[in-house]
């Protein structure tokens, strides 16, 4: 224990010498104070992934439906949630959109801030999307994209809460929020295969994931274009995060929705050159674009 606390300090140290003093306002706050609680829950998800596909390799799949509906309902609520906090929050502080600094807004900036934590948490129960798939044996929807996500998360907002816990920072979990309440919805329906024949919008939660990426990097860029004392570097770190999401989302985008052109086999014209000499009319075409959907968080 007395190595564990000594690593714990100097990590901390490190962090603090590398980002400066933290905001006071969140000292104590559940999971904060360290960031190895953090570091070693990440690295417990990565290693279950890993560990949970070859436990699942030779086992049958699991339905999960009565804790997957839960899930889903709970995640839907817990980000109406944070989506009417926070609107009503930045509402009494008179948020400025353009930009907004940590420490004009006084009580409405802790306010902000708690909503805030909240998020951060939930980055960690979101942890349990990749698990269901694992049990599930949907493995073709643990991308790279997922887990990239997925993990990057919940450390970055750990950072945010410690030392940006307020003022621009409210903007993306805004957005966020209000993508997570259609996105889980969504999820918690899907559950049920009656209901399939109704989900025909998942292609469009994907268009508004990007349209959210795209809002975030302008939010972002417009505080460092005409600042207000929020710091510069953090502008610009989010900025290229969120840059990389939507290089990643284009991506998934086009792999699952772009048609791909009809393939023909090369024997095909003689075949058909034979069947028109011999008086024939017949047409075999097979067209199948090979995409599997895939779910992007």
């Amino acid at each position: 224990m007395e190595h564990l606390k000594a690593f714990d300090d100097e990590i901390n140290a490190f962090l603090d010498n590398l980002f400066g003093p933290r905001d006071a306002r969140v000292r104590g706050w559940f999971m904060l104070d360290s960031y190895l609680p953090t570091f070693f829950l990440t690295v417990t998800y990565l290693l279950s992934i890993w560990l949970g596909n070859k436990y699942m390799k030779n086992r049958a799949a699991l339905s999960l439906r009565g804790t997957l509906t839960l899930y889903n309902l709970g995640i839907t609520l817990l980000s109406a949630y944070m989506l009417v906090e926070l609107v009503l929050s930045s509402w009494e502080g008179g948020y400025n959109l353009q930009c907004q600094n940590l420490d004009s807004a006084g009580d409405a900036d802790v306010r902000v801030a708690k909503v805030l934590w909240w998020y951060y948490f939930s980055k960690l129960v979101e942890f349990l999307d990749t698990i269901f798939f694992v049990l599930r044996k949907k493995t073709n929807q643990i991308t790279f994209l997922h887990v990239y996500h997925h993990a990057s998360m919940f450390n970055i907002w750990w950072c945010v809460l410690n030392w940006i816990p307020c003022g621009q920072s409210f903007f993306g979990p805004t957005l966020n929020s209000f993508i997570h309440i259609l996105m889980y919805s969504y999820y918690g329906l899907s559950v049920f295969p009656s209901m399939h024949k109704y989900l025909w919008w998942k292609k469009y939660l994907t268009q508004a994931q990007l349209v959210q990426f795209l809002l975030t990097i302008t939010h972002t860029l417009s505080a460092a274009v005409k600042p207000c004392g929020f710091p510069f570097g953090c502008l610009i770190f989010q900025s290229s995060y969120m840059t990389t999401l939507v290089i990643l989302f284009l991506n998934f985008y086009f792999q699952t929705y772009r048609k791909k052109p009809v393939k023909k086999d090369s024997k095909e014209p003689l075949a058909a050159e034979k069947e028109v000499r011999n008086g024939l009319s017949k047409a075999c075409l097979a067209a199948a674009n090979g995409v599997v959907s895939k779910k992007a968080q």
